[in-house]
């Protein structure tokens, strides 16, 4: 091999790697079920948020859908390894499309279960104006066709399973899941532990509210493990003080607001990356 034929993939090889590197770290992991108790499961890896599995006596309930084809034909691979028991039931947390686009994907046999207004959220134009695909006849078999209003209960034979509405929070639909028997509690994206918590002003979401829903989260359920949709499971001391840190930034607003400080001033009194959330107290300040 000539010389400058060997510098030249040398070369080529430097370029590349990055750009395989970066694609790599793109890739989704595999799904993953993960053992939290008795016949309860995270599920992890994937394209999406992840979400929960419940073998009950009859039949499997699942916790939010993932994303894509590949990652629902994952998860019920890998549910068939461990039961040959049915998915019943799919429990949407709320309406983001990391939690619900793969309801699509899986069996219309399976009973599809939200809260009323994360049916209603469904319908609602994008955060960027565009129509909700929802609104596709094709989809129609997968939303959710079982609502609630405060509580439910589902019943896999003589398993229990608690569906609790608490109130608005990061849209106007979030549920809890809660199993009394592994007293763990599946909350979607009612807490971020990576990046400021996220709230959807545009689907009816309210960081003060979101406060109170949580603190009556903690006072009805005696859970002591949250599962949520992007941050690893939690104890309830992770709950209040992500409850406190909400308070500490929604009273730094409120004093720059009552100060006379626009909102670029007051954005520029945080870290960057709580941007999103500083306009969303600061409009909700605004509004009362």
């Amino acid at each position: 091999m000539k010389r400058s034929q060997i510098v030249f993939l040398i070369l080529f090889s430097i370029f590349l790697l990055p750009i395989t590197s970066y694609a790599q770290q793109q890739e989704p992991q595999p799904v993953e079920l993960r053992l939290i108790s008795e016949n309860l499961y995270e599920i992890l890896g994937g394209t999406g948020a992840q979400g929960g599995a419940y073998i009950g006596d009859d039949g499997v309930l699942l916790v939010d859908a993932k994303m894509d084809k590949a990652s629902v034909d994952q998860t019920i691979k890998q549910l068939k390894e461990i039961t040959d028991k049915p998915i019943k039931y799919l429990i949407n947390t709320h309406s983001d499309g990391d939690h619900i686009w793969g309801n699509q994907f899986f069996p219309e046999s399976v009973t599809f279960v939200a809260h009323e207004n994360c049916r209603k959220d469904l319908f609602l134009p994008k955060n960027n104006n565009e129509p909700s695909d929802w609104y596709d006849p094709e989809l129609a078999p997968y939303i959710p066709s079982v609502t609630f209003r405060e509580k439910m209960d589902i019943f896999l034979g003589s398993k229990k399973v608690e569906l609790w509405y608490f109130g608005v929070g990061h849209t106007t639909g979030d549920i809890v899941v809660y199993f009394p028997e592994g007293k763990a509690a599946f909350i979607g994206d009612q807490i971020f532990l990576t990046r400021p918590q996220l709230i959807h002003s545009y689907k009816g979401g309210n960081s003060f509210e979101h406060v109170k829903t949580l603190s009556k989260m903690l006072e009805t359920l005696d859970a002591g493990k949250f599962c949520s949709g992007h941050s690893q499971m939690i104890g309830r001391e992770e709950i209040v003080a992500h409850i406190e840190q909400m308070k500490e930034r929604q009273k730094k607003v409120q004093s720059l607001v009552d100060n006379g400080k626009t909102l670029e001033e007051i954005k520029g009194a945080f870290e960057e990356n709580e941007g999103r959330l500083v306009e969303s107290i600061f409009n909700e300040i605004k509004k009362n």
